[in-house]
């Protein structure tokens, strides 16, 4: 994450300067994690809004809870 962050890796993140964590989901093994952001990437975006503000209604960056 701190690689993302800080624009380390080219990627969605430097590409579009997304750099705030708002929302994550732990996952007791790395398969059901990848399992998990698949099925996300088909949803609709509305779902995804919902799914964001339905536990960061402020859409604080949740970056701190997580390193």
């Amino acid at each position: 994450m701190w690689e993302h962050k800080n624009d380390f890796v080219e990627s969605f993140t430097k590409r579009y300067g997304v750099h705030m964590l708002v929302w994550y989901e732990i996952h007791e093994a790395m398969e059901s994690a990848i399992a998990r952001e698949k099925a996300l990437k088909f949803w609709k975006r509305a779902w995804k809004l919902e799914l964001i503000e339905a536990s960061n209604p402020g859409w604080l960056d949740r970056y701190a809870e997580v390193v």
